[in-house]
C-alpha cells in the first residue's frame, strides 16, 4: 500500500466539505494532499493542501471520494479519464452496498478499490479521532489491509474489518434509529435544558452529534441503505403497538382530578 510502502505519498481529496477537511486535517502529516472542490478558489492553498483540478486529483497515488453518496457516479466520471493504473480509490460514504456496486461497475479494472464508513463526523471528530471507529470494506485488490494498518498505527482508529452487506444491515440499526430519532426531538424543540436527568442529558449529546450533518448524510442513510427502511418499519410498528398499551392501560384513578396541594402558611 503506496501510505505504507512510499515516503510520502500523493492523496487527491474528491471533495472539501466539513468532512473533506476533517479528512485533510489528520491525513497532511503524512502524505502530499491535494484537494478540490468547486467551492475551493484553485489559486489557494490551505494548511499545507494544494488545491488542484479534478485531472490532478485523479493521477494521485489514492484517490479519496469525499463526496455525498448521490454524487459519487458523477465523481468517478469526472476522474476515470485520467486515474492512473495501480491507484487506490476510496470511498467515505455511510453506506456501502450502493456505492461498491457503484465502483466496481464505473471504475476501470486496473485500479483497486476500498470502501470505508468512518464511523465519526466533524462533530463527534472535533476533539481528537484517536480511539474512534472506521469500517473497513476491502472491494478490489489488495491493499486494504495495510490502509488498516497506517489507519490503527499512525492514526489510532478502532478498525472494523467488514463487507457492503455486514456494514448496511448493522448501520441501519446504528445510524438509521440515532438521525431518525434525533431528526424527531429537534423537530419537538424547545426541549427542557435546565432540569434534565443524566440520560436525557446523553440523549441531547447524541442528538448535537448529528444535527448538523446536511441533509445529503441524512438521506443516505435512510434512503440508500437497504437495510434501513425494515428497521424504520419496525420501530415505527413498536412505537404504535406501546401507544396502544399505554391507551389500553389507562386507569380511571390516572385520569382522575389531581389533589390540591396548598402551600403552609409562614
Amino acid at each position: 500500500m503506496l501510505v505504507l510502502n512510499t515516503a510520502h505519498p500523493s492523496v487527491g481529496l474528491m471533495g472539501f466539505g466539513a468532512f473533506g477537511r476533517l479528512i485533510a486535517r489528520h491525513l497532511e502529516p503524512h502524505c502530499r494532499l491535494l484537494a478540490f472542490d468547486p467551492a475551493l478558489p484553485a489559486d489557494m492553498a490551505a494548511g499545507g493542501i494544494i488545491a488542484a483540478d479534478p485531472a490532478e486529483i485523479a493521477a494521485c497515488d489514492i484517490v479519496i471520494l469525499a463526496v455525498p453518496v448521490a454524487a459519487l457516479s458523477g465523481a468517478i466520471a469526472t476522474l476515470r479519464p485520467h486515474l492512473r493504473r495501480g491507484a487506490i480509490v476510496v470511498d467515505v460514504g455511510s453506506v456501502k452496498i450502493g456505492p461498491a456496486r457503484t465502483m466496481l461497475a464505473e471504475l476501470p479494472g486496473d485500479v483497486e478499490i476500498i470502501g470505508t464508513h468512518p464511523l465519526f463526523g466533524p462533530q463527534s471528530g472535533r476533539d481528537g479521532i484517536k480511539g474512534l471507529k472506521i469500517a473497513i470494506c476491502p472491494i478490489r485488490g489488495a491493499s486494504a489491509w495495510r490502509i488498516a494498518a497506517f489507519l490503527r498505527r499512525v492514526l489510532g482508529l478502532e478498525v472494523i474489518m467488514t463487507t457492503p452487506e455486514a456494514h448496511d444491515r448493522e448501520a441501519a440499526l446504528v445510524q438509521g434509529l440515532t438521525h431518525l430519532i434525533a431528526k424527531i426531538l429537534v423537530r419537538m424543540e424547545p426541549l427542557p435544558r435546565r432540569m434534565t436527568t443524566a440520560s436525557f442529558d446523553l440523549l441531547m449529546q447524541a442528538t448535537e452529534m448529528v444535527r448538523h450533518d446536511s441533509p445529503a448524510v441524512f438521506l443516505a442513510i435512510e434512503q440508500a441503505n437497504p437495510h434501513a427502511r425494515p428497521v424504520r418499519d419496525r420501530f415505527f410498528a413498536l412505537a404504535e403497538e406501546m401507544r396502544a398499551r399505554l391507551d389500553r392501560d389507562s386507569r380511571p384513578a390516572i385520569e382522575a382530578k389531581p389533589e390540591r396541594y396548598e402551600a403552609a402558611a409562614p
